[in-house]
Formats: structure tokens, sequence, C-alpha cells
């Protein structure tokens, strides 16, 4: 945790906000993995953790802007609790280590609700996503389940944005370690990818990693030669010579703050020509953007900028033609890359998302857009310091969206599917890095994971012959310990 003066300006700040009433958030329960009793790794809901700071389930915390106070609502360990988990500490101890004076058993919170209802009190809750937080709301509040998201307060929801939107220097330093983290988890998968290997071996070591050094991996990781499947998180292939391998992997923290970095691979070691240049006209979309990134430039522009740099790139090589900033307001470059460039990154890996898309991404002078791909962009609006985003650009060659698109006769002005046909076999090619957005300009977080031509075909040489002799010896334990 952090000081507990953080978490007690946090919710001091979310009352001075808010107009009047109560913000209730309830953390996460244990969940059931296939049996009651034999449950998934523990994760605390984002919400809580952010203003509560525990990582404890079956906890409730309640803002109380009317009265000017905080409650933590939990239950006291009993006898077969400390049988099973040993001495805990009391509610009343761990709700002071976080700034809060007052606690009561979990038991009186819907007492508690009631009365504040019947004197009018006003209700603040966040969209709920687990189905036990929307059983537990929809039983306090009186309001039926497919209901809770419609009246969930939009006030709240604004308000919580705008504060967690804003990484401080302690989130960011968090941040960085979860990066940190994934420096070891990608240079470990470049290290692995070579023929004869399987996927699964690589995604279980850098899983492993994650786990070792922080918490389990902020998302699931996808790691595929199939890299024209965006979220491709099948790893049964074996690793072969000329193909290029996807990894797109993050970690979490201890306190759970999250890491999220693409690269991509030549399996064996190195790109050939026509890899090498798809490869180098997605890493310059994604150093022009990292580049334009600085407090009061609009997302939706630096997505822009990145799909007219891939265009260039891709005329160059005979796969469009036309004019470039026409193409790209037309929407032609999504044949290549029909995702957005990123999206905020904090205590969640697509950071806030779960209060929709359009609350964290965009705001009232900026509004999505229905263009295929550019709908897909999940970040949009105007940049400040203290963001934390992902810039992702990526190039892929997804044979049924070719064959849609040609037969369609889509965007023909703008792309030669003569020679898009030769790529119908590639895969794809994603890079992603993480960046604050600062004060003047940017940083690049953490320690440089490489991604130049020359720099991962290096660190693949240093591994290939150590490799090569594990896939014969069939010796998986010696490939994941280099």
């Amino acid at each position: 945790m952090f000081n507990k003066e953080v978490y007690s300006k946090r919710r001091s700040i979310l009352r001075e906000t808010l107009s009047s009433g109560i913000a209730i958030f309830p953390g996460n329960n244990e969940s059931a993995y296939n049996y009651p009793a034999n449950t998934y790794h523990f994760r605390q809901d984002s919400f809580f953790i952010y203003y509560f700071g525990l990582q404890i389930p079956d906890m409730v915390g309640i803002v109380d802007v009317d009265k000017n106070e905080d409650i933590l609502f939990a239950n006291d360990v009993d006898i077969e609790d400390i049988i099973w988990m040993g001495p805990q500490p009391s509610i009343k101890s761990l709700a002071a280590n976080v700034g809060i004076q007052k606690s009561q058993p979990l038991a009186e919170l819907a007492y508690y609700l009631k009365k504040a209802i019947d004197a009018g009190q006003k209700i603040h809750f966040l969209p709920p996503y687990r189905g036990e937080q929307k059983i537990q709301l929809s039983e306090l509040l009186n309001i039926p389940i497919p209901q809770l998201k419609e009246k969930s307060s939009v006030e709240l929801i604004k308000a919580v944005v705008a504060q967690r939107e804003i990484k401080d220097a302690d989130e960011v330093a968090e941040i960085e370690k979860a990066v940190d983290i994934a420096y070891e988890m990608h240079t470990t998968s470049m290290k692995m990818a070579h023929p004869g290997v399987v996927e699964q071996e690589i995604a279980g070591a850098i899983e492993g990693i994650s786990l070792s050094l922080g918490n389990p991996p902020s998302f699931p990781i996808i790691l595929s030669m199939n890299g024209e499947t965006l979220h491709n998180h099948n790893h049964h292939q074996t690793l072969e010579e000329g193909r290029l391998m996807v990894t797109d992997a993050g970690a979490e923290t201890t306190m759970h703050y999250s890491s999220d970095i693409t690269r991509t691979v030549p399996v064996g070691g190195k790109f050939s020509p026509k890899q090498k240049a798809i490869y180098n006209t997605v890493l310059d979309a994604n150093m022009k953007a990292i580049e334009a990134i600085k407090p009061g430039v609009m997302n939706r522009e630096i997505h822009f900028l990145a799909a007219r740099t891939l265009v260039d790139g891709l005329k160059k090589l005979g796969l469009m033609k036309g004019d470039t900033a026409t193409a790209v307001e037309n929407g032609a470059h999504a044949l290549f890359q029909p995702h957005g460039l990123g999206h905020m990154m904090g205590l969640d890996v697509h950071d806030m998302e779960g209060l929709g898309e359009d609350f964290v991404g965009y705001d009232d002078k900026t509004k999505r857009s229905t263009l295929f791909g550019t709908a897909y962009l999940r970040l949009a609006k105007e940049l400040k310091p203290g963001f934390v985003l992902t810039v992702e650009p990526g190039c892929y060659f997804i044979p049924a969206l070719i064959d849609k698109w040609k037969s369609q006769k889509l965007h023909s002005e703008f792309i030669n599917y003569d020679e898009v046909e030769k790529y119908r076999d590639f895969g794809g090619i994603r890079i992603e890095d993480d960046i604050l957005v600062t004060e003047t300009g940017h940083r690049v977080l953490g320690k440089p994971i490489p991604k130049t031509v020359e720099d991962i075909e290096a660190i693949m040489a240093s591994s290939k012959e150590a490799v090569e002799a594990a896939v014969k010896a069939n010796n998986m334990v010696k490939i994941k310990s280099l």
C-alpha cells in the first residue's frame, strides 16, 4: 500500500468533486475456480484499491459526502479463519492503515444504506462488472440487476475518471516496475523463439516471470505465430523457421499497477527482407507516434499520424497507392491496421475500461468515429500531463478481411490487391510501448526493450545455439533458464 495519507487525500478529492450523497465501492469476493473452496487467485477491485488500498475480499467502502466521513464495512476473522490463514489484523486496524476511523460489520451495511435512502441521500455507484457485485448491489439498493448499469452514477464515473487518469509519481513508479518485469518477460520470449519450441512453453515461462517478480500477468498472454489474429490466446503451435511470432504481454506489480508491451520477432532469429520491410514500417509508425506525444495534442491525431506513416511505408512496398492523407481519411489503412493506436493504462491494463470507453477515452468535445478501424480507437481525447498510455501500431494480413474487401472492391483506389495477395500468409506485426505524458512532452517508461531489427536479431543470436541444443535434447528446463 501507499501511505494512508494517499488514500485519505483521494477520498477527500472525491468528496469535494461530488455534489452530495454517498459513494459506495464494493470490493471483490473470492471467486470459485471449479468448486467453492478452490478459488481463483484473488484480485481486488481496482476502484476499491484506488480509494481504500486494502487487498482483502468481502469489504465495502463508503465515502459519505454529506457527513464528510468514510466507513469500511467488513468482518473480523473468526477461529476457523485463523486455523486456515493464521492470525489476521482487525478490521479496525486495517481501516486505520488507510486513514479511516470508522468501521462496521458487513451485516450492518444494508441498514446503513436503507437509512440513508430513507433520508433522501443519493447513492452513487459505478457500473458493476462481476456477478457477485451485481447481486450484492441489487439486494442492497433494491434495483433489478438488468437496470444497474443504467442507474449507475454518471457524476461518480466522471469524478473517478478525472482522478484516476492523472497518475502521480508513486503510481508512475509502480507502472515502471511493471514495465521492468515485462522487460524480463519479453527478452526471455525473444531468446526462446527458435524452431522446435512450442508456443505454450514460452507463454508459460514468461507468465512464471511475472508471478515470480510481482503478480500474474496483467492480461492473458497473447503469443502466436498467427499474429494476424489480434487477441490470439492459442499457444499450441510448434515454432517454424521463417515465421513471425507476436508476443503481447504485461505484468502486474504487487500493488496491481500494469504494463502492456508487444514485440514481434522472426522465429530463428533473422528477419527476411520481406519481413524486415514491413517491420520497419511499423517501427517507424511506433516511433513517430511516440515522438508526437505531448500535452494538448489529441490522441486521435497521433493515431492518424501513425496511420499515415503506415500508409507511406506500404506505398513504398507497392501494397497501397494514392494520396496518403485521403487514404487515411477514408479508412483504407484499416485493412492493415483495424484497431486503434492505444489506450489508457494504470491499475487496469485498459485503465477504467469497465466504466465505458466513451467516458475514459472520449469526452464532451471528442466523439467516437463510426468509421471501421477508427471506431476501435480506445483513447482519442486531448492528452494531459500524468496520462499513461500505450502506443501500439501494427500491420496485419488477415485473409478473411482481405477477401471481404477485395470482393467488394473496397478502397481499390488506395489498395493494390494483387500485391496484397502475395502477403496472405505473412501473419502480423505489432510493436507496443508504454508512455507517460509529461509537462513538456513524454517519457517512454521502463528499461528499453529491444525493438530495432538489429537489437532483436542480436539478442536472439545470443541464445540460438543453446535453444537448438535444448530442443534436440528435449530439455525444456534448459530453454526456460536462458
